[in-house]
């Protein structure tokens, strides 16, 4: 029987720029090899580099070009992915052969919106904004062969709040990947989710006081917190030589839209000097050991 390995969800962002979450990797569930034939058997890790495009903060409609390092993988039990800059562990095992399993962890970030690489002008006059360090947990559920015997549906939630004192506020992101391999050598992944801010992430990010409209010339605007933004992320990885079980070298490919709402898509920041709707892009190449 064939063996991949699924993807447990990193949600994808699109802040500042850089920001970035790559969904990858862990163990299949059912029909594996015997132990030992399978670089996915017990510790592995999978080291990237890639070129992201993306627009220069949440709402910007100028886009730049960043680098892009990847790292993640499972050690003693412990798979550990990237969020944005940041990184996500789950510290429950999976168990081989379950139907259900869960995920539950610590999760941190750092947020660089508008902080750098800001291209407008206008924006750029309300001045550059502090580093968030978002802290908190991740909690979900991971349902095995739903359609095949190698495919997942998984469910999750990050919550997160900025200890470094810039937006000060809490960020809830949910998000809903399947994930199936296509053959031995390739699997792609399609992810929903969302983030839902407070009133201080919203007020920071979004809003214009009058020392901004006077700056700026942009008009006052007070935000508050709601759904920030939705969107679908789609992922695929090809194993250079056919053959994901015995790691090497694989192409990464991804490609994301999100749709700005409510106060993040009414602000004077979004929806005179930018666009609502954003696009995020990836090309890379991995190995895995």
């Amino acid at each position: 029987m064939t063996y991949f390995p699924h993807a447990k969800p990193a949600i994808a962002t699109l802040s500042m720029g850089m920001a970035l979450s790559l969904s990858v990797v862990a163990h299949a569930q059912e029909g594996r090899p015997p132990a030992g034939e399978s670089v996915f058997d017990g510790d592995y890790v999978t080291v990237g580099a890639g070129v992201a495009v993306g627009p220069s903060y949440d709402g910007s409609d100028n886009y730049v070009l960043s680098p892009l390092p990847v790292v993640l993988g499972s050690v003693a039990g412990i798979d550990f992915e990237p969020r944005g800059p940041g990184v996500a562990l789950d510290l429950i095992p999976d168990r081989d052969g379950a139907k259900v399993d869960f995920i539950l962890g610590p999760v941190g970030r750092a947020r660089f919106d508008r902080n750098n690489s800001i291209r407008d002008d206008v924006v750029r006059s309300l001045g550059e904004l502090d580093v968030a360090i978002e802290l908190g947990a991740v909690g979900g559920v991971q349902v095995n062969r739903v359609l095949n015997p190698f495919d997942s549906l998984t469910a999750e939630v990050d919550l997160r709040w900025d200890v470094a004192g810039a937006h000060s506020g809490r960020v809830i992101s949910p998000s809903l990947t399947y994930f199936t391999p296509i053959n031995r050598g390739t699997a792609v992944s399609l992810s929903i989710s969302a983030d839902r801010v407070d009133d201080d992430y919203a007020d920071y990010y979004f809003s214009i006081s009058p020392a901004g409209t006077a700056a700026s010339g942009l008009p006052g605007f007070s935000a508050t917190g709601g759904w920030k933004n939705v969107g679908v992320t789609a992922f695929g990885a090809i194993d250079l030589d056919g053959d994901a079980t015995n790691g090497g070298f694989s192409v990464i490919l991804l490609g994301s839209y999100s749709r700005l709402l409510e106060d993040a898509k009414r602000s004077p920041i979004t929806s005179i000097r930018g666009d609502a709707d954003q696009f995020f892009g990836v090309v890379g190449i991995g190995y895995t050991f």
